[in-house]
Parts: structure tokens; C-alpha cells; sequence
């Protein structure tokens, strides 16, 4: 499974968004961006590989484009004319030179190294299932207070969400989109918020919205259902509870069923069919494969941060607020040397040193994305949690199995939720944090209805209550600190502005 990383601030690192949108020559449309009709379609001849071509978003050029991709060997998946994104199959090892060689192209490039015919989510650890036993004894801890396994649930109290739902469970006018490897919308603590009208899946790139298309490939596949639970499971009298139980969650599944990772193209189609459909919110735990950083330097690389960056301004554009969590290797995400041994994931990896102010974590550090850390019961980064000064934006509840153990029933640092099959279970990583600050953003949605996705930000961070660096952060207690907090009380390298505040936020 892969680890998510981060990104630049939007206001705070002014050069990467100049340059993203700059160099690249981004222009998301303020229209619809309604997708030409195309049946898709895959060379019979292996290999085939997907790509993205990325053109002028005026309709002569992309016509024009069309063109020149058939004459190349290649054959549109769909066309999403008003960014100018364009998914493409080919089987010719020389397609991406060819296409990048033609009138109105300005980026183009392979989404994977590895044919079509052969998870890059952020949770930390494996799943942990919630035990019969273990639910009995929390039933009977609650003794009739919240939800019957809230007592399990140290990670609402520590931001106040439950005292928040008594003044203001949320609107059911808002949705927050887990865009993740599917959510299972049959479990009892998911179904009466559950918006099936704004749910799809986008994996290849095309949306079908088929009933239950959403759902997840297989059971073990837990991510995006447990997702979905931190952010709102309703105060139903059944399980858990969510950081916002009244309002809705939506899932667009975007992992690939074959191997389980997140491609370009999927996302792409997510980000505009979350704002075609009146999305408020989209969670985003995971990183773009194949390529934990993408490059500037290397023209796949550029087009799938061109793509992907496309989709998501338009979706900005539409009103859409991103979160996304910071990855989980304990990483600066403010240094300029990181080492990534792990792209590209579907083939063979290579292990290179990059800079991530000039290879990109996506869509984690995008212009616009709120990154989130993780912390613990105690309030302090988790030991995982990557980090980096002027990068998060702020911190919430991820978990810690190791160092921040909580006085819960079951004594378990990680994060409790839902999981398919009507079950529920322990999964820690930033992929925990940044639903408990979706949900956060969706109160304060509720409560602002017509606030923009700048401005929502900008509330997220001002309700924020920020810890300041520790004295010392040294976990295991070897004597050698196990990272460095840069900054100061109101802005630091391991919360950004702070750790999110429900109470704070409704109140």
C-alpha cells in the first residue's frame, strides 16, 4: 500500500502555485465539464498502456487532438472538453512523443509503467476488527451515553465533536465524497446518510453510476467504508458515530480492482463528477499512483500534475473544498532531499532522491488542498505522521498505536469505524485525520452555507487550537529526536494552524 506525502500551502507558498499554474498553462473552465460521449475502449494488443493528454479547452482544438490521437495509435476513453483532459489507451510504445509533438497539446504523458492487462491509500498498519467481546464490554461502558461503541471513540472527544452534535450534528444539504477504493453503503451505520445520487465509480476514467457501483471489490477492502464512518455515521443508536452525523458522505471509488491502485485518470473523473454533482467536500487519503512524487522534469510525470491539478481547480472552481492527508513515513515534507524507494509502484521500483518543492505529492500538494497530520490521544504528531513547515495545514485525530494509548475500554490508540459487512475496526494513519477535519469542514459548511472553498479554509484553520512544538520529540526514548518541529505557536511544521476543533466549529 502506498503513503501519502504534501504539499505548499495555498497563500503561504505563492512560487508553487505560480508555477503550476503558470508553466503549465492550467485553465480550468467556470462551466460545466460535461465529458464528450465515448464508448470506452482497449487495444487487444498487449501492451496497452493509459495515458493523459492534456490540450486547450476550446472545442476546435480538442477536435483537432482527436484526430491526431487516432493517427498515433490511440484510442479516447473520454474527453473531458471543458478542462481539456483527454484519457487515452494506446498500445503504440511511441504514442506519448507523438501526441506531445501536436498543435494545442501541452502536456502528455503515461499514468503507469505496467500494461493494462497485467492502494495507494494512507492508513498505517492493517486492519484490526472489532472483537464481539471487546463490543460487549464497550457496549456496557457507555451505559446508555452516545452511540454503543463511542466509548472506543477517544478521538471525538479529543476534538469536542461530541459535544458538537448537540448544538449542530451538521446539514443534510452538505456531502463529503470519499473518493477511495469504495464505500460500502449497506452497513447500518452508513445507510441513512448515504447519497447515492452524488456516488459513482471512475476507475479508467468514465463514471458509472450504476446502483452499487461504489461499493468496494472485496470486504477486506475497508478503507473508504471506514473512511466514510469517521466523517458521518449518524447517531442512529447503533454503532459509532461520525465527527458530523448529520450530514451526508458520498463515495466515488477510484482504485483499480486488479491491483488496488489509484490512477490518474480515475481521479481525474472523480474530481469533476464531485462538482458536477453538487459535492461541498471530497476526502482524499491516498496519493496518485504510479509515482509517489511526480516530477516536473519527466513529461509523464508533468501531465499526470497537469491532469489531475486540472480536475481538482474546476472542481475549486464549482465550490468543492479538498482535504487530503500527509503520508505517513514521518517525512519533512519541507526538506529538499527526500529518498522514495517505492515508485513506480506497478512495476519496478527505483529508489532517487527528490525535492518535494519541485516533485509533487498527488493530489496532496496541489494549490488549494488542505494537507492534514495526524495525532494521537495525547495531542502530539503521531509517530508516522509526515510533517513540514508552511505544508500541513492543520492536524487531527489519526491515531497512535505505540506512544499515545488512550484510557478506553479496549485501550486501543488506533481509530474506530465502520468496515464492510456491517462490521467495525481499528485503522490508524493520516488516512484517519483528514476525515475527522472533513467533517470538521463540513460543519462549518453547515453553518456557512455559502461560504467558498477559500473561505471555508480559512475558518477550518481560524477554529483550529494549535499545541505549539514540543520541547522534545523523542518517542522511543533513545535520546535522539524522531523529528523536528519548525515554527511557532500560532504556525508550525507539525500541526499547520492546529488541530481541528468541532466544538469550536459549531459554536
Amino acid at each position: 500500500m502506498a503513503h501519502l506525502r504534501s504539499r505548499r500551502r495555498l497563500g503561504l507558498a505563492v512560487p508553487l502555485v505560480l508555477s503550476l499554474t503558470a508553466s503549465l498553462g492550467f485553465v480550468p473552465a467556470a462551466a460545466s465539464a460535461a465529458p464528450l460521449a465515448e464508448p470506452a475502449a482497449q487495444a487487444a494488443d498487449a501492451p496497452t498502456l493509459a495515458y493523459v493528454v492534456n490540450t486547450k479547452s476550446d472545442r476546435h482544438t480538442i477536435e483537432s487532438v482527436r484526430r491526431a490521437i487516432a493517427a498515433a495509435g490511440g484510442t479516447v476513453v473520454i474527453a473531458y472538453e471543458r478542462i481539456g483532459v483527454i484519457v487515452v489507451h494506446s498500445a503504440n510504445p511511441g504514442f506519448a512523443e507523438a501526441i506531445r509533438a501536436v498543435r494545442g497539446v501541452q502536456s502528455a504523458g503515461a499514468t503507469r509503467t505496467a500494461p493494462l492487462t497485467a492502494a495507494g491509500t494512507t492508513d498505517e498498519g492493517p486492519l484490526q476488527l472489532l472483537t464481539k467481546s471487546q463490543a460487549a464490554k464497550t457496549a456496557s461502558a457507555a451505559a446508555g451515553e452516545g452511540e454503543p461503541l463511542e466509548a472506543e471513540q477517544w478521538s471525538l472527544r479529543a476534538i469536542g465533536a461530541d459535544r458538537a452534535a448537540r448544538i449542530n450534528p451538521g446539514s443534510a444539504k452538505v456531502t463529503v465524497a470519499v473518493i477511495d477504493n469504495g464505500v460500502d453503503d449497506t452497513h447500518p451505520d452508513l445507510a441513512p446518510n448515504f447519497s447515492a445520487a452524488q456516488s459513482a465509480n471512475c476507475v479508467g476514467g468514465k463514471a458509472d453510476t450504476s446502483a452499487g457501483a461504489w461499493r468496494p471489490d472485496t470486504t477486506a477492502d475497508a478503507h473508504g467504508t471506514h473512511v466514510a464512518g469517521e466523517i458521518a455515521a449518524p447517531r442512529n443508536g447503533i454503532g459509532v458515530a461520525g465527527v458530523a452525523p448529520g450530514v451526508k458522505v458520498s463515495g466515488i471509488k477510484v482504485s483499480d480492482p486488479v491491483n488496488g491502485l489509484y490512477y490518474p485518470e480515475s481521479v481525474v473523473c472523480a474530481f469533476v463528477f464531485a462538482a458536477d454533482h453538487g459535492v461541498e467536500i471530497t476526502n482524499n487519503s491516498y496519493y496518485v499512483d504510479p509515482w509517489l512524487y511526480n516530477c516536473m522534469d519527466d513529461p509523464d510525470q508533468r501531465a499526470i500534475v497537469d491532469a489531475v491539478n486540472r480536475a481538482q481547480l474546476y472542481a475549486q472552481k464549482k465550490g468543492t473544498l479538498h482535504l487530503a492527508s500527509a503520508g505517513n513515513s514521518n517525512h519533512d515534507l519541507d526538506s529538499h532531499a527526500i529518498v522514495d524507494e517505492t515508485s513506480p509502484d506497478d512495476s519496478t521500483p527505483v529508489s532517487r532522491t527528490v525535492d518535494p518543492h519541485e516533485c509533487f505529492d498527488v493530489p496532496t500538494q496541489l494549490p488549494g488542498i488542505v494537507t492534514v497530520s495526524a495525532t494521537g490521544v495525547r495531542n502530539l504528531k503521531s509517530y508516522y505522521s509526515s510533517y513540514g513547515q508552511g505544508v500541513v495545514d492543520v492536524a487531527a485525530p489519526g491515531g497512535d498505536r505505540r506512544y499515545q494509548i488512550p484510557d478506553t475500554p479496549s485501550q486501543n490508540g488506533r481509530i474506530l469505524s465502520t468496515v464492510p459487512d456491517g462490521k467495525y475496526g481499528f485503522l490508524q494513519g493520516t488516512s484517519m485525520a483528514s476525515p475527522h477535519a472533513a467533517g470538521v469542514a463540513a460543519l462549518l459548511k453547515s453553518r456557512y452555507p455559502h461560504a467558498t472553498p477559500a473561505q471555508l479554509q480559512a475558518l477550518l484553520k481560524a477554529q483550529a487550537d494549535n499545541p505549539g512544538c514540543p520541547k522534545s520529540y523523542d518517542q522511543d526514548g533513545d535520546g535522539t529526536q524522531d523529528a523536528v518541529c519548525e515554527g511557532g505557536k500560532r504556525f508550525n511544521g507539525f500541526y499547520g494552524f492546529g488541530i481541528v476543533d468541532a466544538l469550536d466549529a459549531v459554536e
